[in-house]
């Protein structure tokens, strides 16, 4: 059974540590299901940068993230799937409402993610004031890049930690039921978590957070050099695949592959009938 968002909160009230991984595609998701313990998809807008390639998350649009989501819910019957909603999908109240229902009716999304502090406070209570669960984003805001300058550790200043937990209240009292807090000091995420009935799930906002995310290709070594401060890398997939694709080539080239084994074979006197000469004296 899918989890829901209380099944997220009943875990930060029993203080016990929430796993989230994104994913963005249907083999992805199966995956997740099936290492059991992972309560949060996250369909996040970073497929711009991982899948796409692009420089950054700002040229995602919501027929990117309609079909990513698609597919992992397709391929995950467990966990909560939340969707992030693409730069300026949610300027106002309308396109909120319109582009979060997609999310939900389109896409197949339980939850929708959007950046920012006390600016999009009313967008949120909009979307929440219609049904539709949202979970926030603090600190780096991916979408904002342009405007901060780069990937940059935010709130390392007095004045600035304070707007991000004063943001945090606000967000928590327009309804959000969890927040992302990503690259801030870990003596702040640890004050705004303990400010918060809800969930914070932190990303470079070291470990006083409720729950921890970590992009898929970062988590499984999918780049063969990048990893960035944050992240954690649990396997080195990108050596695995290049060995497997460097022998399918030599097997190829060699005539090894494929073999009796992955063949199929046709009786010989079906083949005699196929190719004999037909009634215009002309074979087959």
């Amino acid at each position: 059974m899918r989890k829901t968002i209380r099944d997220i909160q009943k875990m930060k009230d029993r203080g016990e540590r929430i796993p989230m991984v994104t994913a963005y595609d249907y083999t992805s998701a199966q995956i997740v299901d099936r290492s059991g313990g992972i309560p949060l998809i996250l369909v996040g807008d970073t497929l711009g940068m991982v899948v796409l390639g692009y420089p950054n998350t700002v040229p995602v649009t919501m027929e990117d993230m309609l079909h990513h989501t698609q597919a992992v819910v397709r391929g995950s019957h467990e966990a909560l799937i939340v969707a992030d909603m693409p730069f300026l999908t949610y300027a106002s109240r309308h396109d909120a409402l319109r582009n979060g229902g997609r999310l939900l009716q389109e896409g197949g999304a339980q939850v929708v993610k959007l950046e920012g502090g006390r600016s999009v406070t009313p967008m949120i209570r909009a979307l929440v004031g219609q049904g539709i669960p949202v979970m926030g984003h603090l600190g780096l805001t991916p979408q904002s890049v342009n405007q901060i300058g780069g990937m940059r550790v935010q709130g390392k200043r007095a004045e600035q930690a304070r707007r991000l937990i004063e943001d945090a209240l606000k967000l928590q009292e327009a309804g959000v039921f969890a927040i992302v807090l990503e690259l801030v000091p870990t003596e702040l995420a640890g004050e705004i978590t303990r400010r918060l009935r809800i969930p914070t799930i932190g990303i470079g906002a070291g470990n006083e957070c409720a729950g921890q995310v970590l992009v898929w290709h970062d988590l499984l070594g999918l780049y063969a050099d990048h990893l960035p401060r944050h992240a954690r890398r649990y396997a080195n997939l990108s050596d695995t695949i290049t060995t497997a694709l460097q022998r399918y080539t030599d097997d190829v080239r060699e005539g090894s592959f494929p073999g009796a084994e992955h063949s199929s074979r046709m009786n010989e006197e079906e083949l005699r009938e196929a190719v004999r000469p037909t009634e215009s004296g002309l074979s087959v």
